[in-house]
């Protein structure tokens, strides 16, 4: 019965998500949850990473790799552009510079599947842009956010702790009991997806105000540029990858980790409207992905 009810929130993320989105708003006590960002992004990241073995990156040639890390890299400032152009607030630019900094988003791999491209690419994509957000994100945050006080330690701190440390933890479980872990591989990402809708539950609560306010279509008109933008550099910087390494690379520079950035920022001490973004973003995404995949997969 657990199953069936996590594999409904994983196969319909999209509609969790702006429920989410929906309850969080009219009922402001759920802002509670964002105290506990932390821990739940370690467990969501953990989750995904449990599918993860160290076989799956000796599976990629590292000239596949490049196109999509130079396209990750180039998200943050990508993101600060949107901003700039959209001339948000501090806080609001701020919130889109740490989306532009994140890993892409933990469901990126499904996606890719679901799409007929490169699984291992995408899966690797993940793993190596997690770790390296350590040294990209406060440099990005040093770079483009000004009028927003930036403690870049606490960042990597949080880096470190919620993102890197699990995802590392579990690839090395997933490498050194295969057949123990893979049991389970097709719950990992519907709990991943369960604790994505809290979190953004709970980020959406802390943000009711504004995400009541006029500035919710000028963010997710952001959301929505970030987003196909990050899609064409994929493609664009894939073009000499075959078709399904193409496809992984084009969703793992688009898709961005919408509930690792809206966490991030609470836990990290961001000012609150600074996960609206994420939460545009999110619901933004998924329904993009679904759509391009389904493109793909025909």
């Amino acid at each position: 019965m657990l199953r069936r009810l996590l594999s409904l929130v994983d196969d319909y993320l999209v509609l969790w998500v702006a429920l989410a989105v929906a309850v969080g708003v009219t009922t402001p006590r759920l802002a509670a949850v964002t105290a506990y960002s932390t821990p739940i992004l370690a467990a969501m990241v953990g989750s995904v990473s449990l599918t993860l073995s160290v076989a799956d990156f000796r599976e990629v040639p590292t000239r596949s790799l490049r196109p999509a890390l130079v396209g990750h890299a180039a998200m943050p400032l990508v993101a600060f552009a949107v901003a700039r152009l959209l001339g948000l607030s501090p806080a609001l630019t701020a919130g889109f510079v740490v989306l532009g900094g994140v890993t892409p988003e933990l469901v990126t791999p499904v996606m890719t599947e679901l799409a007929d491209g490169d699984t291992a690419l995408a899966s690797a994509v993940l793993v190596l842009a997690g770790v390296g957000s350590v040294a990209l994100l406060p440099v990005a945050a040093a770079l483009f956010v000004g009028g927003v006080a930036v403690d870049s330690a606490r960042i990597v701190e949080e880096l470190l702790v919620a993102v890197v440390a699990p995802m590392l933890l579990a690839v090395a479980v997933r490498t050194r009991f295969p057949a123990a872990v893979g049991r389970y591989d097709d719950d990992y990402p519907a709990v991943a997806a369960l604790l994505v809708v809290v979190v953004i539950g709970g980020v959406a609560a802390a943000n009711a105000d504004l995400l009541r306010s006029a500035a919710l279509p000028v963010v997710a008109a952001g959301a929505l540029t970030l987003n196909v933008a990050g899609y064409g550099i994929g493609w664009t910087l894939g073009r000499d990858l075959p078709a399904p390494r193409r496809v992984a690379t084009t969703l793992s520079v688009g898709m961005r980790d919408f509930a690792v950035a809206a966490a991030l920022v609470v836990a990290a001490g961001f000012p609150a409207a600074a996960a609206l973004p994420a939460v545009a973003f999110g619901v933004v995404e998924l329904a993009t992905s679904a759509a391009l995949a389904r493109y793909w997969s025909d």
